[in-house]
């Protein structure tokens, strides 16, 4: 399979974060999370300027924040997807070499150029910064909650209803000018996605070689954007727009991944797509998706499939099956009752 574009140099080890100070630009500031902070701040000596800890994604809170920091030389992403989107941000801002070292599975920020940010409660991606490399700690990883691990899955399996999106686009002449229908692109998703879908059992235990694997399609689909001229078509669709819409109605945070694979299953059950498929391999890699797990109500659930059509209009999202097909209360019902038959009442 041709891969095309640019891919992060990505280094996979053991006590990586130790080794940072040896060779890190000094002063060097390390943007974290203050829960994450002790395990790891024995590892860093005097070179460190200063740790910034996330509290926000608002861009222009971030911006001042930014304008605040102490001078350093050197940027080190230590986290999840908030410190590593941050980092890119401080990075691009003040023009400094950056380090990534994404401290779960859970998303493939490290792997992108751009930061995902919050303008207006919506997601925009701002910023251009590509990391000297990213750096993949399996025993920082296997010591990461597994409801994080697991639930990095979800940003592969989600091309999916991504290429359904895109060709059910290209048949009703929906498309963007910019971005029209590429068989090459979905082909060259698709087999990032099959290797995914080989190895559930491994990321699921999160065992070296799932890792490896669900981190290698990672670095593939982080990239994807930018290496496809800003094309996010064969990457992302419905899915996640109804995390979009659920975070935007409800305010809360969530992990990443939970949301978008109930939106896989949304979305693919909208397409008559091969959903109780993709439904069963989200059960099997152990992503828990129904609302209850994610700290929000069926009838939050529920609000949000019907307002997909109208976020995705109103915040300026490209074309899926959400505006192309109604979300009926039967719908809303069949999608409640198979999750719960699947994963069981909710007994938290």
């Amino acid at each position: 399979m041709e891969q095309t574009g640019h891919f992060f140099t990505t280094i996979y080890g053991r006590n990586l974060i130790a080794e940072l100070p040896i060779f890190v630009h000094r002063p060097y500031l390390v943007v974290t999370m203050k829960d994450l902070w002790p395990k790891f701040s024995a590892l860093f000596d005097d070179g460190l300027a200063h740790v910034h800890f996330v509290e926000t994604l608002e861009h222009d809170e971030l911006n001042g924040i930014i304008a605040g920091l102490p001078g350093c030389n050197a940027v080190i992403g230590l986290g999840g997807g908030q410190a590593i989107d941050v980092a890119k941000l401080v990075a691009w801002t003040r023009r400094l070499p950056l380090f990534q070292v994404p401290t779960a599975m859970s998303v493939n920020a490290a792997f992108g150029h751009r930061a995902a940010v919050r303008m207006g409660g919506k997601v925009r991606y701002i910023g251009y910064a590509v990391p000297e490399a990213v750096y993949i700690d399996f025993d920082v990883v296997q010591g990461a909650p597994l409801a994080l691990n697991r639930s990095g899955v979800c940003d592969i399996l989600c091309y999916h209803t991504a290429h359904a999106d895109w060709k059910l686009a290209h048949e009703r002449g929906k498309t963007e000018a910019k971005w029209p229908y590429d068989p090459r692109l979905v082909a060259e998703a698709r087999g990032v996605l099959d290797s995914v879908l080989a190895k559930l059992d491994d990321i699921r235990d999160v065992k070296e070689e799932g890792i490896r694997t669900l981190m290698n399609a990672h670095r593939w689909g982080g990239a994807a954007f930018h290496n496809a001229g800003w094309n996010p078509r064969h990457i992302e669709g419905v899915e996640h727009f109804f995390f979009y819409t659920l975070e935007y109605l409800t305010g809360k945070p969530f992990i990443h991944g939970q949301p978008v694979c109930l939106g896989l299953y949304i979305g693919s059950a909208l397409q008559d797509n091969r959903a109780e498929e993709m439904l069963d391999a989200v059960h099997r890699v152990g992503v828990d998706i129904r609302p209850e797990a994610m700290g929000v109500t069926w009838d939050e659930a529920a609000e949000a499939m019907r307002k997909m059509a109208w976020y995705t209009e109103q915040a300026g999202l490209w074309f899926t099956v959400a505006s192309d097909k109604p979300v009926t209360e039967d719908f809303i019902a069949h999608i409640r009752e198979r999750v719960t038959a699947v994963y069981g009442p909710w007994q938290g």
